[in-house]
C-alpha cells in the first residue's frame, strides 16, 4: 500500500494541475463541452485511483464536484463563475489533503464537510432526469467490463412508493453510465394513467463489479419489472481489431428491430438512424442508447490500445540525478582516456578512445534529453495566479502562453517558478491598470500578460510582457538619486535607468501592499536567474508595456567549455557566450596608454585581463590571446595566455567555503586530474565595471 500511495501521489499531482488548467480554461470558455469533460475526467480519474489507494476522504470530495459538473455537462446546471471558484478551493484542499497523508498539516474536519456540502448544495433534486443522457457518477474508478441494462418497471411501481431516479441513481454509483429514457411507451395524454409508470430505462454501465452486484441494486423490484443485464465488453471479449457493432447490430440484439426490417432499411442505402426513425420503426430514444453503447465501447477500445502501446514509464527524479552525476564522471574518465591515447604512439589504445568518446557523447545527449521538460507545465499553473491576483486588486486581466512545447532540464524549471511569480505579480500590480484607467485610455479593459518561451542557440529565452503602463523613466531616476545610487548629472541610457530596478531594496511604490513596494521581489528575481547561469533584460515602452526577457541555459549539468590557460592555472569560459578570439600584442596593449581596449574591425571593444583579475603574477607572454564574448553589457574581451580549445565540461558545485566568490560559477575535472575553475563572465563583467568606475574616483 505504501507504494501505492507514492504513485497515487505523484499521479495526483499531475490530475490537479490538469484540473486546474481545464477549470481556468472553462471560465474562460464557459461553452466549450470540451472543456466540462476535461474536468470531468480529471475529478473521475483522481477519484477512481485515490479510492484504490485508500484515500477515502479525496475520493468523497471528487465524486461529490464530479456529480455536480455532470449536472453541468447534462445542461441541469448552469455554469458560472463562483462554480469554477468553488472548484478552484476543492482542488486547493485536495492537494492539502493528500499532503496531510504524506506528513503535511491536517486538514480541519470542518473545512471538508463545508466543502462536501457546497457541492451538495448545488445538486439538482434528482440524479437522473427522464430523458437526460450522459456520464453520470461513476465508482471507484476499477470499471473493467460494460453492460448493457434495460430497466422496465411494472405499471404499479410508484403505487408500492418506489422511485425509479432513486435506483438509477444507486446503479450510476457503481460506475461511469450512460442513462437514456425511453418514452415510446407513453401512451397519449387523455390515456395516460398519472398513477402508472410508463417509461424504461436502457443503461451503458462500465464497472469493476459483476452482474451480481447490478442485480443487487433492483432485488426489492426484479419481481415487479423487466431486467435484462448483457455483458457487451470486458478485457479481450471485444475484438481490438476492426470497428464495434454497426447500428443496426445493437438494435437487432436488442430487440427493438426485426432483423427482416433491418435489412430492407439497409437496402434503401440511407442513413440508418434517421431513415428508421422517420418511418416509425424505432423511436429516437433508442437510436440513442444504441449510439450511447457504441461509442461508449469504442472510447474504451481506444483507451486501452493507448495504453498498451505506452512506452513511457515513471521513474523517481533521484534516480535520474544519480545518473546524470555518473555520466558527468564518465565524461571524466573518457577525458583522461583520450588524453593518455594521444601521448602514446599506439593505434590500438587511440581508436579504443575515440569509440569511448563517441558513445560516451552519444550517452551524454540522451540522458540530458531525459531531463527535459516542456515548460508549458510550468506557464500553465500561472494561470490561477492571473486570476486570484486580477481579482485582489480589482483587474481584469488575463494571461496568454505562447511556446509551451520549449524544453529546459527540469532542475531550471524547478527553480525558474519564483522569478517568474515575482515578475507576473509585479505586472499585475504595477503595470496593468485598472479597467477604467484603461478604457479612458483607449485601451482593452482586459488587460494582457504573455508568457512565452522560444529556443536560441544554447540558450532558452522567457519573456514576460504585459500591455500596461510601462516603466516610469523619470521616477525611477528620480529615485535612484535620492537614495544616492547615481549622480544627479549622470547620463544614462533607458537600458542602464530600468536596470536599477533590479537593485537591493529598490522599489517605486509609494506603500507597501501584500503585493509589492518592499524593493525586495525584482532584487530575488536577478539572484535566482543568475544562480542559473543566466540573464535577464528588461525593456519598456510608456503608455504600452514592458517587457523581461531571462535568458537561461538549457541545462545545468553539462555544457560546452572553451579551455584556456593563465599563467598556471587554466580556467573554462562558457562556449554559448564566446564568439571569437583574436590575439592581442605587447605593442598593441602598450598603444592604448593602460586603457584596456582593442580595435576589432572598427569596432573598440573593452577587455579583462585575467591574470590580474585573480592576481596571478608572472610575466605575461609576448602574444596574448583576448576571448571576445557577447553579454548583456555588450562585447567584452577576456585575456588569457593560450586557448586550448573547446572542452566538454561536466559542472561541479564549488564547497560552501568558496559559495559565493565572484566570477566563478563552478569547477571542473580536466582528463589530467586537474581542477579548472567555471567563470562566470557576466559577472566578471560587472565586477571590472566598478572597479574602474571606483579608480576614477
Amino acid at each position: 500500500m505504501s507504494s501505492l500511495a507514492d504513485t497515487f501521489r505523484d499521479e495526483a499531482g499531475e490530475l490537479l494541475q490538469e484540473l486546474e488548467a481545464a477549470l481556468l480554461a472553462l471560465e474562460e470558455n464557459p461553452d466549450e463541452a470540451s472543456l466540462v469533460d476535461r474536468v470531468f475526467r480529471a475529478l473521475h480519474t483522481l477519484k477512481g485511483a485515490g479510492g484504490l489507494a485508500g484515500f477515502d476522504a479525496v475520493a468523497e470530495l471528487c465524486h461529490e464536484a464530479e456529480t455536480v459538473f455532470e449536472e453541468v455537462r447534462s445542461g441541469e446546471q448552469h455554469l458560472d463563475r463562483e462554480l469554477v471558484s468553488q472548484a478552484l478551493q476543492a482542488k486547493d484542499l485536495l492537494r492539502l489533503m493528500i499532503d496531510a497523508e504524506f506528513g503535511g498539516a491536517a486538514v480541519e474536519p470542518a473545512r471538508l464537510a463545508g466543502m462536501l456540502a457546497a457541492f451538495r448544495n448545488r445538486l439538482a433534486p434528482t440524479a437522473v432526469a427522464p430523458g437526460a443522457g450522459g456520464f453520470l457518477a461513476s465508482g471507484a474508478g476499477r470499471g473493467q467490463s460494460t453492460y448493457r441494462i434495460r430497466f422496465r418497471p411494472g405499471p404499479g411501481l410508484f403505487r408500492q412508493g418506489i422511485q425509479p431516479q432513486l435506483l438509477l441513481g444507486e446503479l450510476c454509483r457503481l460506475g461511469e453510465a450512460v442513462v437514456v429514457a425511453q418514452l415510446d411507451h407513453v401512451p397519449p395524454l387523455d390515456e395516460l394513467d398519472p398513477e402508472a409508470c410508463h417509461v424504461y430505462w436502457d443503461v451503458i454501465l462500465t464497472t469493476g463489479e459483476d452482474e451480481n452486484a447490478i442485480r443487487d441494486v433492483f432485488i426489492f423490484v426484479e419481481d415487479d419489472c423487466e431486467l435484462h443485464i448483457q455483458l457487451v465488453d470486458a478485457d479481450g471479449l471485444v475484438d481490438a481489431d476492426g470497428d464495434y457493432k454497426k447500428l443496426g447490430e445493437i438494435l437487432v440484439e436488442r430487440g427493438d428491430l426485426p432483423r427482416e426490417e433491418l435489412e430492407k432499411f439497409l437496402a434503401e442505402k440511407k442513413r440508418l438512424g434517421e431513415a428508421l426513425v422517420a418511418a416509425g420503426a424505432v423511436d429516437g430514444g433508442q437510436i440513442e442508447s444504441a449510439l450511447a453503447e457504441q461509442e461508449r465501447i469504442q472510447r474504451l477500445r481506444r483507451e486501452r490500445q493507448a495504453a498498451e502501446v505506452s512506452d513511457s514509464i515513471r521513474v523517481k527524479s533521484e534516480r535520474l540525478d544519480k545518473l546524470v552525476n555518473l555520466i558527468g564522471e564518465l565524461v571524466t574518465v573518457q577525458a583522461r582516456l583520450s588524453q593518455l591515447a594521444n601521448g602514446r604512439e599506439d593505434a590500438v589504445l587511440l581508436a579504443v578512445a575515440e569509440e569511448v568518446e563517441r558513445l560516451t557523447w552519444e550517452l551524454r545527449d540522451q540522458v540530458l534529453t531525459i531531463r527535459m521538460l516542456p515548460i508549458g507545465s510550468t506557464f500553465s499553473r500561472f494561470k490561477r495566479l492571473v486570476r486570484d491576483l486580477g481579482e485582489e486588486l480589482g483587474k481584469d486581466v488575463m494571461l496568454f502562453t505562447e511556446g509551451g512545447e520549449t524544453e529546459l532540464d527540469k532542475t531550471v524549471i524547478e527553480r525558474l517558478g519564483d522569478p517568474l511569480v515575482h515578475l507576473i505579480r509585479n505586472s499585475i500590480d504595477h503595470g496593468i491598470e485598472s479597467p477604467e484607467v484603461r478604457r479612458a485610455a483607449g485601451k482593452p479593459a482586459k488587460g494582457r500578460i504573455t508568457l512565452s518561451a522560444e529556443h536560441s542557440g544554447a540558450n532558452v529565452l522567457i519573456t514576460v510582457a504585459d500591455d500596461g503602463l510601462g516603466l516610469d523613466r523619470d521616477r525611477i531616476r528620480a529615485k535612484a538619486v535620492e537614495r544616492g545610487l547615481i549622480a544627479p548629472q549622470a547620463e544614462l541610457a533607458d537600458r542602464d535607468i530600468f536596470n536599477l530596478i533590479f537593485l537591493p531594496g529598490f522599489s517605486t511604490a509609494e506603500q507597501v501592499s501584500s503585493v509589492s513596494g518592499r524593493g525586495v521581489g525584482m532584487d530575488v528575481v536577478r539572484q535566482a536567474i543568475e544562480s542559473l547561469r543566466g540573464s535577464v533584460e528588461v525593456a519598456s515602452d510608456p503608455g504600452r508595456g514592458t517587457r523581461f526577457v531571462l535568458k537561461l541555459p538549457l541545462t545545468l549539468a553539462i555544457i560546452e567549455g572553451l579551455l584556456v590557460d593563465v599563467g598556471s592555472e587554466r580556467f573554462i569560459l562558457p562556449l554559448a557566450d564566446v564568439e571569437e578570439c583574436i590575439a592581442l600584442t605587447r605593442a598593441e596593449a602598450a598603444a592604448t596608454h593602460g586603457r584596456n581596449l582593442v580595435n576589432v574591425r572598427g569596432e573598440i571593444v573593452p577587455y579583462i585581463p585575467l591574470s590580474e583579475v585573480f592576481s596571478l603574477g608572472g610575466e605575461r607572454p609576448e602574444i596574448e590571446q583576448i576571448v571576445i564574448a557577447r553579454l548583456d553589457a555588450g562585447r567584452v574581451g577576456f585575456v588569457v595566455d593560450r586557448v586550448i580549445g573547446e572542452h566538454q565540461t561536466v559542472i561541479k558545485n564549488l564547497g560552501r567555503f568558496y559559495q559565493g566568490v565572484n566570477g566563478i560559477s563552478g569547477a571542473t575535472i580536466l582528463g589530467d586530474g586537474h581542477v579548472a575553475l567555471i567563470l562566470d563572465l557576466p559577472q566578471l563583467a560587472v565586477q571590472a565595471v566598478q572597479l574602474e568606475q571606483a579608480a576614477c574616483r
